[in-house]
Order: structure tokens, then sequence, then C-alpha cells
């Protein structure tokens, strides 16, 4: 089936978080503007519809008329196992899987589990906030390795001060963002191992949001650290068809943790869940049944993103940007403008109507940075960037 990507659906009057959220998101601060005329690319999800198959097994669910308690039949666990397999030659055991609503509270539960008040946890800024706030929120202390940026805008870790901060002794977990949100790195075999090794020799657990793993570009591949570490035993994997299949507003993240002690403790410090059928059956049918649009998905994205750094290469050369190794986020570069952050915030969000993320969000380190999420018909990310170049 060819899915049309360009079709513009509406979305407002949907409960939508971007598109109906307007009082919402001026309240919290993210803009002092939010009109008719806003076109909102901050958040993670997309403006593209769904495969096909996922929209027939959510009608029969609907169909069906009653929408009590629900169980995770061997056909749940069995799609999971089948497209890891697949698609990453990763063997998960039926055992291994835990249920969670969602990949934020999982970060929660895992900080809550296994350290202790004043523990601290590695993150690599600039990195998705939500990090932060499972840490400091639990009243645990941010420890920051800082990724390493070069003049071309690739972003690398910093090894030495990694392995200095995993041989405190306060140091007890690390959460790994691979493919990384927001600078788009897909960190390969050499640097996961060697995170790993790092971790295993100094007892430091590693939480993984891998979530983003399926949405890569051309001639890259994602390497679960599960898979490619020789010893997971530290490790708990948080994956997701949220991202990869826009289903955020279902709830679906499912944790992947070996090691049966960890295993466990976790889910002793979750409690009790159950997904609706709404949400199981999506699953099912998106890996068992999604591949096709999966495919088209990305390389509708990899399009996308190849206009926009053509576009802004020749009508915003002072920006500084690089195609990102995976997800659907741009981490743009303003500072060559010699513009304080809030004067681009003023000119972009303002003037130009476009809601995107303030750097800042992420870390210090995105002082003068903006970041798009541009899973979107293209028209919508055209005119975007229209409105944008002209304020500047």
């Amino acid at each position: 089936m060819k899915y049309n990507f360009d079709e513009i659906v509406n979305r407002k009057g949907t409960y939508s978080l971007k598109w109906d959220g307007g009082e919402l998101i001026k309240e919290i601060g993210f803009t002092d503007r939010y009109d008719e005329e806003t076109l909102p690319l901050f958040t993670a999800d997309m403006d593209l519809p769904v495969p096909q198959s996922l929209i027939e097994a959510l009608h029969k669910t609907v169909n069906h008329k009653i929408f009590g308690y629900s169980i995770f039949p061997k056909e749940y666990y069995e799609a999971i196992q089948s497209w890891f397999k697949n698609r990453h030659d990763w063997e998960i055991k039926k055992e291994e899987i835990i249920y969670s609503p969602g990949t934020v509270h999982a970060l929660n539960i895992a900080v809550k589990a296994f350290t202790n008040s004043g523990d601290g946890v590695i993150i690599q800024r600039p990195v998705y906030p939500p990090f932060t706030s499972a840490i400091e929120g639990n009243g645990r202390k941010v420890i920051n390795n800082t990724l390493l940026c070069d003049e071309n805008g690739y972003y690398s870790i910093d090894f030495v001060d990694f392995e200095e901060k995993a041989k405190e002794e306060s140091t007890k977990l690390f959460i790994l963002c691979n493919p990384h949100n927001p600078v788009g790195r897909v960190f390969n075999i050499e640097e996961l191992t060697r995170l790993s090794d790092i971790c295993a020799d100094n007892n430091v657990l590693i939480i993984a949001d891998e979530i983003h793993g399926d949405l890569i570009r051309r001639n890259q591949t994602f390497f679960p650290i599960s898979k490619v570490t020789n010893n997971a035993g530290h490790i708990i994997t948080c994956t997701a068809i949220n991202k990869t299949f826009n289903v955020a507003g279902l709830h679906c993240t499912n944790i992947i943790i070996s090691n049966p002690k960890l295993r466990k403790i976790f889910s002793e410090e979750m409690g009790f869940q159950l997904a609706s059928p709404f949400t199981i059956a999506a699953l099912i049918a998106v890996y068992n049944d999604g591949e096709e649009w999966l495919e088209q998905l990305k390389e509708y994205i990899d399009e996308t993103i190849e206009w926009v750094i053509k576009f802004l290469a020749e009508k915003m050369p002072q920006v500084k940007v690089r195609i990102p190794e995976g997800t659907y986020i741009l981490w743009m570069d303003f500072s060559a403008y010699g513009l304080s952050p809030e004067e681009v915030h003023e000119r972009i969000y303002n003037k130009a109507n476009v809601l995107l993320e303030d750097g800042i969000m992420f870390g210090e380190e995105g002082l003068y940075y903006q970041r798009i999420c541009i899973p979107s018909p293209r028209s919508i990310i055209k005119d975007a960037f229209e409105r944008i170049s002209k304020e500047f």
C-alpha cells in the first residue's frame, strides 16, 4: 500500500496537545503567542497518518463494544520478539518484557528503584528535559557528562570525563539516550561497548532510552546496547511503539530487563500495570504489519530533512545544522547571528508564529539552539521555514 504523507490531516478539535493546547502551552511558558495561525512543531509526535493495519485493528476493538480490563496475550510478546529479532537481530525472552504506560514513567520508576536520595545519575546534555526532572524530581543529583561538539556540529562522547564520573562513589545510574534526542547521534558499537564496560566496572546501572531506534537515516544502523555488550546484566532498555508508529496517546512502552534480580526490583517499584485493549491491539498490529509503512515514512522524513538542509543553506546559511543519524529532530544552532537567545525566540515564536523548543530546555549547552520536530506534511514544514527565514 502506498501512503500519502503529504495529506493534511486537520488535528484541531481532537484534543491534540500540539494543535489544541494553546492555553496550556502559553501557561507553562513555551510562548507568548498561540493563535489560529500558529504552526506547532515542538513536540515529538507526527502529523502523519498511521498504518492501515493499525486503523483496522483499532476499529475491530471499537466494534467489540466492551473495553474492560485486558491481559497481555502471547501474541503481544511474540510481536515484540519478532520485531526486534528481524530488524535488530536482538533475541528477547518473553519473561524479560515488562509493560509500562510510558518511557518517562519508566525512567522515574528506575531512578526510585535503583538509587537513594542524594545519589548521582549521569546524563549527557544537551538532552531530553524529562531526564533531568526524573533525577531532580526524585531527590537525586544530576551528573552531566556533556557531549562534545566539533565545528561541524558533530557530537561525540567525552569518555575521559564519563569514566571519572562513573568512578565517583555516589554515581549509581546512567541514563543513555540512543538515538540521542536532540542531537541526533546514533551511537556505534565501539561507543556503546565502551560505555557499557565502564559502567559494569564501576557498578553503574544503565537505563537505555532507545525509543527512537527505528527512526534512523539511510545507510545508518541502530544497535541496541543490550545486544552489542558482552554482558547485559546491568542494562535496562526502554523500547516503544509510540515514536515509531505515532501512537504516543496510546501509552505503550516495553522495558527489557534480562537480569532477574533487577527485573524483580523494577516490577515491584512500578506495581501492577495493565494496558488498554486499544494499546494491546495497536502493538500487535504495527509490529506484525507495520514495516512497509515504516520504510515509506523513513523515506519521507529523509526527503523532508534534505529539503530543510538545502533551504537553510540557501536562505539562512548562518544556521548550523547537520543531518541527524536518527530521530526526526533537527538541532539548529543560531549563534552565528550574534543575537541573544531571547531575540531568536522572539523572531521565531512571536513574529514568524512558529512554535519550536528553545535549546536551553535541554541544558545550558543548548542556549543558542532551537529544536524542531519535522514529521509533518512537507507543505507545513516549508511554510514554517519560509516564515522563519523572513524574520532573519
